[in-house]
């Protein structure tokens, strides 16, 4: 059930800007654990919740991580990102390394919600077919309903493809 969200930094970010949002909590004390299964939750289509996964450059320790997000019911392509973005490999940050480089807990992970610059933001190209995306707000259970061109502005993210769809 939804009801009305305590604010975060990532909703900060926005009234900042100017930019309108809808912020929504559900309760995420059941046992989920997916972009989907929170799209259910909200009442929303898969495709319409974006999902921001933190990635690696293989081999480069010190280089920034890559911020994608993609819709949540899409698989991301690693190779193909590379390729995308010119690097040699690329790789999933472990649950630890996404906490500690965001300051989030994953499953709350916001691209909005950084403190300071975290990495290079990519959004996947099937966003700009949507008016409005969700994206969580920084938290578990919390999410942020906003128009897509606003989320490129206030983000910077680049459009790329990040599967084979």
């Amino acid at each position: 059930m939804a009801k009305p969200a305590k604010k975060t930094h990532a909703m900060r970010v926005l009234e900042s800007r100017g930019i309108s949002y809808t912020a929504t909590t559900y309760d995420d004390s059941a046992a989920f654990h997916t972009a989907d299964e929170a799209a259910a939750l909200l009442g929303v289509p898969a495709d319409a919740v974006y999902k921001t996964l933190v990635v690696m450059r293989e081999g480069q320790p010190r280089a920034k991580p890559l911020i994608v997000m993609l819709p949540s019911d899409a698989q991301l392509d690693l190779k193909r990102l590379a390729a995308a973005v010119g690097e040699k490999s690329l790789r999933m940050a472990t649950q630890r390394e996404a906490e500690q480089l965001t300051g989030m807990q994953v499953g709350g992970i916001s691209v909005l919600g950084f403190k300071r610059p975290v990495g290079d933001v990519y959004l996947d190209e099937r966003a700009r077919t949507m008016e409005t995306v969700h994206i969580s707000a920084g938290e578990r259970g919390t999410d942020i309903s906003l128009r897509t061109e606003d989320l490129v502005k206030v983000s910077g993210a680049v459009y790329v493809v990040t599967n084979g769809s």
